[in-house]
């Protein structure tokens, strides 16, 4: 504005100089310079930045819910829930807003830091008020259907999700890299960075999608997810804080049953001799961290045979889950050079690999809300304590574990989500 003004000034006294003819012609033109120099002054000083590129590459529309619908669909599940019918039961009587759903496709970056195209439901609420923002992080699932994106009505985000945002919140659920638009790429299964990093993105480009439908949002922003989706938590929650404070800020997140420290469930594993019903989808993590750390372990170092056979036939990673004709006991499941290079602390590559993905040792700034099931069978609820533990020794002291008491990995979550949909609710 003060270089604007000091224009005018020279351009009216060069205009009454001119007309009056008391300079020169020499001093006419250092007069005109000085202008010109002034213009381009003013022109650097107004010309704006270019807006940072948006994450949301396209949204779409795919259904549109009033509370009636959403009555008659938890009404029908209900009736085919079988031990989950009492729960699902109480999700009509929770309805306070209708729901639209979005299919939309953002960027990220995939585990070499190359862009990528990924996709992921967002839930908004019929509400005029401004509105919180749930990142809802999907558990294990190897069905590419099963996807958020997809919004399948049996899935976790159709049964579960969907009831956060009829409780007032936008719900973000990203696909993970691997499914939905990009199910045509390996999914970095368990895989904290590039987890956290997709789901950032999937917030970002939430916030884009809210902006487009002039959803205002109250700044509040609530993290959760279970299992898989619990570890997807934790490390968004560690990324927001460490290193994207100045653009998010986490209000409170409610992860569960997640893997957190990932050095002593390997320990765990290594140590165990009975039969583990997940070590499928522990195959399954070794395979993704010799890929991503170029281990170049092939599948005879790590298993005996046959398994080790049975186990390179998988056509696809996904597939390792479902599993049925591999060793169940770490014993006879793992060589054991493999099994003591863990315990023993020899094997320093795979051993660093899995302390990479370790999300239980730092100190958060926002409350985090933990639920474990006392006798979970899949994710032991050490993993909870060992990262209570550790936050408070750091300082922490908005960290809380809840126990949720003979729950085992599959019969703790409506606990849990209940627990977390309540702790929101409480914040909003």
């Amino acid at each position: 504005m003060k270089v604007a003004l000091a224009l005018c000034n020279l351009i009216v006294k060069t205009k009454l100089l001119f007309q009056m003819q008391k300079i020169t012609q020499f001093n006419r033109w250092i007069l005109l310079w000085v202008v010109a120099m002034i213009l381009v002054l003013e022109s650097c000083q107004t010309t704006k930045k270019d807006p940072a590129p948006q994450a949301l590459v396209s949204a779409r529309l795919i259904g549109q819910y009033t509370v009636a619908d959403l009555d008659v669909r938890y009404r029908n599940i209900a009736a085919q829930s079988g031990a989950l019918a009492p729960v699902i039961n109480t999700f009509p009587s929770q309805l306070q807003n209708g729901v639209d759903v979005y299919r939309i496709v953002y960027r990220t970056t995939d585990v070499r830091g190359n862009s990528i195209q990924v996709s992921g439901a967002v839930l908004i609420p019929r509400i005029s008020n401004p509105v919180g923002i749930v990142a809802q992080h999907h558990g294990t699932i190897t069905n590419d259907a099963d996807a958020p994106s997809y919004y399948n009505l049996s899935s976790e985000v159709a049964v579960f999700g969907t009831l956060v945002a009829a409780n007032g919140f936008v719900v973000a659920a990203p696909d993970y890299i691997g499914y939905g638009v990009s199910n045509n790429v390996e999914h970095p299964y368990e895989h904290a960075a590039t987890l956290a990093q997709t789901s950032l993105d999937m917030l970002r480009a939430t916030r884009d999608l809210m902006s487009k439908q002039k959803v205002q949002w109250n700044n509040k922003l609530f993290l959760t997810g279970y299992s898989q989706g619990g570890g997807t938590t934790m490390a968004l929650h560690k990324l927001i804080e460490e290193r994207n404070s100045g653009e998010f800020t986490v209000t409170a997140s409610a992860p569960g049953a997640g893997a957190y420290n990932k050095t002593a469930f390997a320990r765990f594993i290594m140590n165990s001799n009975t039969n583990l019903t997940f070590l499928g989808t522990y195959v399954w993590v070794l395979d993704t961290y010799n890929k991503i750390y170029n281990l170049n372990r092939q599948f005879s170092q790590i298993f005996t045979e046959p398994n080790a056979t049975i186990i390179s036939q998988v056509p696809r990673p996904p597939l390792f889950a479902s599993l049925t004709t591999i060793s169940f006991n770490p014993q006879t499941l793992f060589l054991a050079s493999f099994r003591n290079g863990i315990l023993n602390g020899t094997d320093t590559a795979v051993l660093n690999a899995i302390a990479d993905n370790n999300v239980f040792d730092w100190r958060p700034t926002a409350p985090i809300r933990m639920f474990h099931g006392t006798a979970d069978d899949f994710v032991p609820i050490f993993n909870s304590n060992d990262a209570l533990a550790a936050m408070n020794a750091r300082g922490a002291n908005q960290v809380t574990v809840v126990p949720i008491p003979g729950g085992n990995h599959t019969t703790s979550y409506p606990t849990y989500f209940l627990g977390a949909l309540a702790y929101f609710n409480s914040l909003k």
